[in-house]
This record gives structure tokens, C-alpha cells and sequence, in this order.
């Protein structure tokens, strides 16, 4: 199970780099790509270190998707991978794990379904923000390629 570097120059790009510690749009300290474990005010990393953190995290990710044992999770295909690594990178293993987004996947529902439940993630700090939307736009589409 490895995300693809389409997958990762995505979330590249929707995640932007910032070699300086700052609040993200719900106020959770971050660096880098995303990057929010163990991140303070102040906190200052290279280039390098930020495509390294990404690589670990990612990895991270994927050992949390296969830990959770899901049968259709370790079937997917890779399209279907890329865009549920993206997915929980964004918000965590523990809103995957308990998402109805997950379950509408897990029951094989309706791609209409899963379409409609993926767009409902795009707001952080109670707003609508248009990163998200393009971010789960794409993510929609490369599961459903």
C-alpha cells in the first residue's frame, strides 16, 4: 500500500508549505505540509525537513488505514488509495474511522451517495472554506477514476 506522487504532489499543493509554525484555519499549530504533531509557536524547519515530515506522515497515515483492518481499504484501487490517504491526512484516522463516509464505502453504497457524504467535509473552524471544497472535489474524483 503506498500513495502515488500524483497523490502527493496534490496534497503538496493543497496544503501549501510554511517553513514557520502557524495556526491553521481551526487555530491547531502547524508546519510544513500539515505537519501539527508536536508543532509550537516559533517552530522553524527547512525544505528538506518538511518533504520528510510529509513522507512521514503519509506513511503514518497508511499504517493507521491498514491497521483498521478494513477489507476495502486494502483492496482499494490505487486512485481509490491516493484519495482516502488524502482524505484522513486532512482530518485525522479517528473522523475516517467513525465517518459515515467510511461506511457508505465499507457497504459498497451508491457512488451518488459517497459523492454527496465526501462533499459535506469541506469546512474547518464552522466555515465553508474553498480549499476544502477543491480539496475534496479532486479527492472525490480520483476515487471514483
Amino acid at each position: 500500500m503506498n500513495i502515488s506522487k500524483i497523490a502527493i504532489e496534490k496534497i503538496k499543493e493543497f496544503e501549501g508549505c510554511r517553513l514557520q509554525a502557524y495556526q491553521d484555519a481551526a487555530g491547531v499549530w502547524t508546519i510544513g505540509y500539515g505537519h501539527t504533531y508536536n508543532v509550537r509557536q516559533g517552530d522553524r524547519i527547512s525544505q528538506w525537513y518538511a518533504d520528510d515530515m510529509l513522507r512521514e506522515d503519509l506513511e503514518n497515515v497508511e499504517r493507521q488505514l491498514t491497521e483498521l483492518h478494513d477489507p476495502e481499504v486494502l483492496h482499494m484501487t490505487q486512485q481509490q488509495l491516493d484519495a482516502v490517504v488524502s482524505f484522513v491526512f486532512n482530518l485525522g484516522i479517528k473522523r475516517w474511522q467513525y465517518s459515515t463516509l467510511r461506511r457508505l464505502i465499507m457497504y459498497g453504497k451508491p457512488k451518488e451517495l459517497i459523492q454527496k457524504e465526501w462533499m459535506r467535509w469541506v469546512f474547518a473552524g464552522g466555515k465553508r472554506l474553498p480549499g476544502l471544497v477543491k480539496r475534496r472535489q479532486w479527492e472525490c474524483s480520483r476515487f471514483f477514476e
